[in-house]
């Protein structure tokens, strides 16, 4: 992996990480373009960028990782138990789903779900929270489990929790921070878990290569972010729908 391919990686990873259009998906095109093998510097380097979008998380959100949010954290770890032992249950399964077809295919679907969300239950009198600190057990267990999609490839962790968080009713920002939150445990366990597995292939890879991904990748999460809630408090997520749809038949013409 060049210094390019690993800038160009790193800004993908870090811009749609934490916004309902599926990093993974981005990533599995942009690896295809860009030619790049799935090899130990790959595996390395994936490890690495996730690692960038977790210290992305903390540092928007230090202010929260205090003992006096003990009650959130709670809930948000109860929204990550389901889909921490679906995926752990079917890593195998899930593996076998990672096609650009598929991918294409939860683009559109996503794309949909957005603006039919956005048309039909997005209303006033159904937004009950726009403080996260309020969200309770029931609606924290509902998004954790409507993050289980999250795992078919192109769905979209960011975009699945959102959904979730806006049916029971959450605002949009706080929909949005829920999920921004709830990627922290989800990612370091899928970090962990991947250098647990691929951590013998770091000796034999660009060094360079992985500390201008972490940077990179750190530097457009951490913004994103930031700008991301700025977004919502003019617009809603129509503009997502809309790109989920076109990105997604652009990949069932470009790859079929």
């Amino acid at each position: 992996m060049s210094i390019f391919d690993s800038i160009i990686l790193g800004i993908i990873q870090g811009f749609t990480e934490f916004l309902p259009i599926s990093s993974t998906g981005h990533l599995i095109v942009a690896s295809k373009f860009l030619g790049i093998d799935q090899t130990s510097v790959t595996n390395a380097y994936q490890v690495i960028i996730q690692l960038a979008a977790i210290f992305a998380v903390f540092f928007n959100y230090k202010d929260k990782f205090t003992i006096k949010h003990i009650s959130l954290w709670t809930k948000i770890f109860l929204a990550f138990l389901p889909i921490a032992i679906v995926g752990f249950i079917f890593s195998s399964q899930i593996k076998e789903l990672f096609d650009i077809t598929i991918v294409a295919i939860m683009f559109i679907v996503g794309g949909i779900i957005f603006l039919i969300v956005e048309k039909f239950f997005i209303k006033e009198d159904r937004i009950t929270i726009d403080d996260i600190e309020k969200i309770t057990i029931k609606q924290s267990l509902i998004i954790g489990f409507a993050q289980i999609f999250a795992l078919i490839p192109g769905t979209s962790r960011a975009g699945a929790t959102i959904i979730g968080a806006l049916l029971v009713g959450l605002s949009r920002k706080a929909s949005a921070e829920f999920s921004f939150l709830l990627a922290f445990p989800v990612m370091s366990a899928v970090t962990f878990y991947d250098f647990s597995k691929h951590y013998h292939e770091f000796s034999s890879t660009n060094l360079i290569a992985l500390a201008v991904g972490f940077v990179v990748s750190f530097i457009v999460a951490y913004l994103t972010i930031k700008l991301f809630l700025r977004f919502l408090q003019s617009f809603t997520f129509v503009a997502f729908g809309i790109y989920r749809i076109v990105f997604g038949v652009a990949l069932l013409i470009i790859f079929n």
